[in-house]
Order: C-alpha cells, then sequence, then structure tokens
C-alpha cells in the first residue's frame, strides 16, 4: 500500500527552501537584486514566494499597470533554477483605490470607518474591491500563470478581521435569511424572548457589537460563522480567474497559528496545498523548550490534517528572531535546524521564511531574515540556513509521504466560540485551548501520532477519539460518536461537553446531551473551584486501568451520577467527595472514559499512557523516551521516516526498539541507540513492515 503524495510541483519534486521575496522595496538598488540570486543559491534555496504586498508596484495608478520588474525577476529565477510561488497583492490595497473608492476600508464596530492603512483593511464584501482584485488576478494570471518559473499562487496573506459596513449588515441579513428562512425560525433557534430581544423582520438584525447586541450568544456564533463563510467567499472570487487561467497550477493561502477568528476547516475545499505561519517564542522556558514545541507539534497536525493527511506547507517562519512578540530572542545553536525539521516531521513538504532580506524601513525592518542589513553570507543565520537547506536536498525520498493516525483529538472552532462566549462556569477563564493541550502532551510524549481534527469529520478510521470539553455537540455529531464507540473505539471525554446544540441552546435531556447514553453518566451540576482552592481524585482499588494513588484536582469538578458506567476514581474532599471523578462505560464493542473534573498534568499523562498500553495504539518507536524527545513519523508504506527530536537543552540518547534502522542523511546503520545533541535531530529509516 502506497501513502505517497505528488510534490507540490512536478517542476520541482523535493523539499522545497524558501522566502518571502519583496524586490519591489528594492527597484532603486539593481545591485541588491542581482546579488539576492548569488546568495538564495548559496543557502540552498530553491523557491520565493513574491508580490504578496506588490499591488502599488504592479498598479501605481488605476489602470496602469507596470509588470516589467517581475517579468525580469521571474525570468531571472527561471534562467536560475530558482521558483515561485506568485502572490496576489490583496493583502494591502495602494492608497490611490482608498482615496477614490473608500467604500473598499473597513467600519470597525464603533461604527466608524478607518482611514487608509495597515493590512487587511479592507471590506471582504465591497463590489469595488471585489472587481479590483478580480482585475488584478486576472492580468497576473493571464501574464505569468504558463511561466516556467511559476509552480503555484499563494492567495492574499493572512486572512483576517471583519468589517461593519452597510455591505457587511446586508450580507449579514442574507445569510441568516438563507440558513433560516424565516424569521419565526429564527427567534427560535437565537432564544431571542430572552430580554425581549425578539425580531419581527431580519432588517432589524444588526452585527453584534459592544455598543448595540452581545447578550445573544447564537447571534455571536452565527456572526462568526458569517464572517467565516464571507472570508471563503472573498477567498474564491480571488481564485476564479487564476483557475481559470491555468487549472493546474496549485493554490494556497496562509493560514496563521492557532487563529481563532476564522473556522479554516471552511477553506479546505477551495485549496490544493494547506499553508501555515508558525512563530514559536523559543527560549522563554529556561532550557526546556518541550511545551512549546508540543504545542506547535499540535498545530503542524492541524494543518495537516485540514489537508487530509496531504503534505503541508511551512510558508513562514523566522531562520532568527521575530520584531513584534513581547521578548524576540535569536535562536540558539542548533535550534534551527530542530524548529525547521519539526515541521517536516509532521508532514510540511517546505521550509520558507519571512523573510529573505531585511527590509530598510518601517515596522518589520528588524524582523528576522535570512539576509541580514549587512547584505552578505557571512553571519550565523545565514549558515544555519544554508546548512538546513542542504539537509532538505538529501530528503527527496520523504516528499509526499504521510501518516495514518490512529488517535484523533477534536478541536473545534465553532465549539471554541461558543466555549468562550458561554458566561459560566468560570468567567475567569475556562482554558479551553489548554485543556486540548493537556490531552496532546502525553501522547507526544510517547511518540504516537495524532490528528486533530473538526467534530463534523469522520471518525471512522481512528481507534481512540478525545474530544476535550465538546461543550457544543452540534446535530448528529453526537450519534457518530456513539456508533464510534459502539463499533469499538475509545473516546476520552472531559467535564464541560454535551450542553448547548449548534445553536447554542442548552440541551434539556440533561448534561451531557447526545453524549448521555454513550459515556453513561448524568451530569447534574458542576462546581468552579477557585484559583487557591482544590480537591483530590483518588483512584478505586483494583480499578480497571490498573492506576494507583491520587491527584491535585483544580478550576472545575463535574458532579455526576453513573447511568451504566464504572467510577474508576472518586473525589476525595468537598461535600462530594465519594462521588465519582473518572469513569469508563462499555458500549458495544468499544469504551467511552470520562474525566469529571480539570485535573494536574500527571493525572492526563498516566491516564493516556495506561489507555495506550491497554488498547495497543501504535508508537513511532516502542521504547521510552526522555522528557523532552519525542518521535514523529512520515511514511510512504514500504519505508518509514523516524524524526527523533530532542527540545531539551540537554544531550541524551535514545534506545531504538528491535527493528533495522539506519541514518538518513548518512545511510550508515543506527545500531541499538542515537545520541541526540540539546536542540537537535535524528532522521532514521527503516522498513514499513
Amino acid at each position: 500500500m502506497t501513502l505517497k503524495f505528488p510534490p507540490i510541483s512536478s517542476k520541482i519534486p523535493q523539499m522545497l527552501h524558501g522566502a518571502d521575496y519583496n524586490p519591489d522595496q528594492w527597484q532603486k538598488h539593481p545591485e541588491v537584486l542581482a546579488e539576492d540570486i548569488r546568495l538564495m543559491k548559496l543557502a540552498h534555496c530553491n523557491v520565493m514566494s513574491v508580490g504578496i504586498f506588490a499591488w502599488m508596484a504592479i498598479e501605481p495608478e488605476e489602470g496602469v499597470f507596470t509588470f516589467e520588474w517581475l517579468d525580469s525577476l521571474l525570468d531571472t529565477f527561471a534562467a536560475n533554477g530558482i521558483y515561485a510561488l506568485l502572490a496576489t497583492p490583496s493583502g494591502a490595497r495602494p492608497i490611490w483605490m482608498s482615496q477614490k473608492y473608500p467604500e473598499v476600508l473597513r467600519v470597525a464596530p464603533n461604527g466608524i470607518r478607518n482611514l487608509h492603512g495597515a493590512r487587511h483593511n479592507h471590506c471582504f464584501s465591497s463590489p469595488v474591491y471585489r472587481e479590483k482584485v478580480t482585475i488584478m488576478n486576472t492580468k497576473l494570471a493571464e501574464r505569468y500563470s504558463d511561466h516556467p518559473a511559476v509552480i503555484g499562487w499563494h492567495i492574499s496573506n493572512e486572512y483576517s478581521g471583519e468589517c461593519h459596513c452597510n455591505f457587511c449588515e446586508d450580507a449579514f441579513r442574507g445569510w441568516l435569511k438563507n440558513k433560516y428562512e424565516t424569521i419565526d425560525a429564527l427567534n427560535d433557534a437565537w432564544w431571542t424572548t430572552f430580554w425581549s430581544h425578539t425580531y419581527s423582520d431580519f432588517g432589524q438584525i444588526e452585527s453584534p457589537t459592544e455598543r448595540g447586541e452581545k447578550a445573544v450568544h447564537a447571534q455571536n456564533v452565527d456572526w462568526r460563522r458569517f464572517v467565516t463563510d464571507q472570508t471563503v467567499d472573498f477567498c474564491r472570487n480571488e481564485i476564479e480567474p487564476l483557475r481559470a487561467a491555468n487549472s493546474e497550477l496549485p493554490i494556497t493561502t496562509n493560514f496563521m497559528l492557532d487563529f481563532e477568528p476564522l473556522n479554516y476547516w471552511k477553506f479546505t475545499d477551495l485549496l490544493d496545498m494547506i499553508s501555515w505561519d508558525a512563530y514559536p517564542t523559543w527560549h522563554d522556558n529556561g532550557g526546556d523548550e518541550s511545551e512549546l514545541a508540543a504545542w506547535i507539534g499540535f498545530n503542524h497536525d492541524v494543518f495537516r490534517s485540514l489537508g487530509g493527511g496531504k503534505p503541508f506547507m511551512l510558508m513562514e517562519s523566522t531562520p532568527s528572531m521575530t520584531n513584534w512578540q513581547p521578548v524576540s530572542k535569536v535562536k540558539r545553536p542548533g535550534m534551527h535546524m530542530l524548529s525547521s525539521l519539526q515541521a517536516v516531521a509532521h508532514g510540511s513538504d517546505t521550509v520558507q521564511y519571512f523573510q529573505w532580506r531585511k527590509s530598510r524601513g518601517s515596522s518589520e525592518k528588524l524582523h528576522g531574515a535570512v539576509v541580514d542589513h549587512v547584505g552578505h553570507e557571512h553571519t550565523r543565520v545565514f549558515r544555519d540556513v544554508a546548512e538546513l537547506g542542504a539537509t532538505l536536498e538529501k530528503l527527496n525520498e520523504v516528499v509526499g509521504t504521510t501518516v495514518k493516525p490512529e488517535v484523533a483529538l477534536i478541536y473545534d472552532w465553532e465549539n471554541r466560540w461558543a466555549v468562550k462566549d458561554s458566561q459560566g462556569p468560570r468567567n475567569g477563564g475556562l482554558h479551553y485551548e489548554e485543556t486540548a493541550k493537556r490531552h496532546y502532551r502525553p501522547f507526544w510524549d510517547l511518540g504516537v501520532p495524532v490528528d486533530i481534527i473538526d467534530s463534523e469529520c469522520s471518525f471512522d478510521n481512528y481507534k481512540v477519539l478525545v474530544a476535550p470539553m465538546l461543550y457544543m455537540v452540534r446535530k448528529g455529531v453526537g450519534e457518530r460518536i456513539e456508533r464510534f464507540v459502539e463499533n469499538g473505539g475509545i473516546l476520552i471525554a472531559t467535564y464541560w461537553s454535551g450542553i448547548v446544540d449548534e445553536n447554542d441552546l442548552c440541551f434539556l435531556t440533561g448534561f451531557p446531551g447526545p453524549l448521555r447514553k454513550t459515556l453513561g453518566i448524568w451530569s447534574e451540576e458542576i462546581d468552579s473551584l477557585h484559583d487557591h482552592d482544590s480537591n483530590r481524585v483518588v483512584l478505586n482499588e483494583n480499578n480497571a486501568l490498573g492506576l494507583s494513588g491520587e491527584y491535585t484536582a483544580k478550576e472545575l469538578c463535574d458532579l455526576i451520577h453513573l447511568e451504566g458506567a464504572e467510577a474508576l476514581a472518586v473525589y476525595g474532599e468537598d461535600f462530594y467527595a465519594g462521588r465519582p471523578a473518572l469513569t469508563v462505560n462499555r458500549l458495544g464493542a468499544g469504551k467511552a472514559y470520562y474525566i469529571a473534573s480539570r485535573n494536574e498534568a500527571a493525572f492526563t499523562n498516566d491516564l493516556i499512557t495506561k489507555i495506550v498500553e491497554q488498547e495497543g495504539i501504535k508508537r513511532v518507536l516502542e521504547t521510552d523516551l526522555p522528557d523532552g524527545v519525542t518521535a514523529q513519523l512520515r511514511t510512504d508504506g514500504q519505508n518509514d521516516y523516524v524524526f527523533v527530536s530532542n527540545f531539551s537543552a540537554d544531550a541524551v540518547s535514545v534506545n531504538l526498539d528491535s527493528r533495522s534502522y539506519s541514518d538518513l542523511l548518512t545511510g550508515d546503520a543506527a545500531g541499538e541507540r542515537v545520541a541526540l545533541d540539546a536542540y537537535s535531530v535524528r532522521i532514521l529509516k527503516r522498513s514499513s513492515n
């Protein structure tokens, strides 16, 4: 069985290595542009993202296009074996457009239209802006879609933001009418009888803002859904002329780390490749980078999962430091190689940077880049980039490979919106993201691959489904989870689950709503603990997991009744001492675990480790990994590529299992153990059989 996907472009069937390149900033410095080609070759760079914010350089006046500089650049690329991801420049409009057509500028929630400036300060509903973007993209497509240097399209840049202008308000009302059809249906779904907020006409509805309506939670969720859909529709509008000119060129847009406002799952049908921008704050935890590394691994898994397991693209990272984080530290020796290959380990077929050459002025002039202001290759950062580029050239056989995890974790955008809007039980912090991270980390420590999915994704190909804080259970999801367990799957669920439906209306059948039968429990109430309070979770003797001892519970304690489930642990304190704190329900051929309280990390680590052992979940390496070390897998179905990564500041050695391994970079046999320096990675190859 082959698990290999085609390369991003047949023109260059290898790992892509490059950066955002802004030659439009250097048109008055031709000597810089000429030097860049020499430096790109030295750095083993083979692709550049070009034209991302170049609208003014391409169309300095309305209807006047100056493509000559871009013609020359792409021709030079082609002559030197360098390729381009050609961007559409919609991320920042030229000032002549803002002045002549002020409607393209966004209106803030306070009702005031923005002035010209910044990025993504434009209305996605504006007919004029859509028309101007279509004209620009059509001209780019007609001129460059068959150019030998162009291997794909980079749509806009980091879509974000919302607008409250009349166009957007009207579009929101139309979106609602299309969804609900009648105003009565909307009122019922939104429970507008609360505070006498019933609507009699769609025209009365406004976007939720602080100066108006914010208390109707279903309205808030629908607004966020609309903002996503309107952004997706704008992206679709951008793509249409590109597809029309050459349907073979792959298309992507760069997403952002854990970006809450847009549901990225809604973009997947539009895009041929998923790409994202990763800027971790390395070296902020006393030398132990494992917690941050696990979170970045989580995000890599999100973007691989968005593409259905197809390799994704690391579109932006920094080769040294940023200039916008609270503390912008430089990468310590080894970290550039390690963090870049972490993306590859989780499924990326590219390592790209912002930026190629440091800008001379404006807000990102001190942001890290491959080429510093000094302008030559004799820097530590350039050497790190060149070393990585040479390594990536040895990974051709990894290109297109993937992983098929046995574990999936539900990290649902719409659920997240609803959780944060729920106004209870802890308005001081429900910590949805932290809960998801805490349930991912043990798999990362064990070297167990994980897909991060939406609740509407299929569960059929997994053995274990982790659903932390699945507060919103949309229509059909509870039933599919029930079938998953009945068919032999293992569910791990937590407190604050099964509270509301897709309209953010509370279930009236007892919590956890549609999950009640699957979990075999009824949640009567939930106790919110102050930060200085705690409880104890005490394991029952001879419980089915074989765990013993006790753990500390903080913040949330769900008070549940057993309805077929078995208690594995109970609370040790307060009036609910002795009540179930951890349960398992056997349903059909599977099992459903319910974690009733938010517990210390040791509890989650021990619980998930036991479940992995009992259920025979495959680890990348069947061996104990040192603290701070993880193992990730890519495979083509015949050969496995194992990335063993050390995110600690100490040198370690890792015992390999009984299979035969070789070092992919050297071809040498790996032996029974591999040594890893601080902040380093080894790439091993073995047979998949």
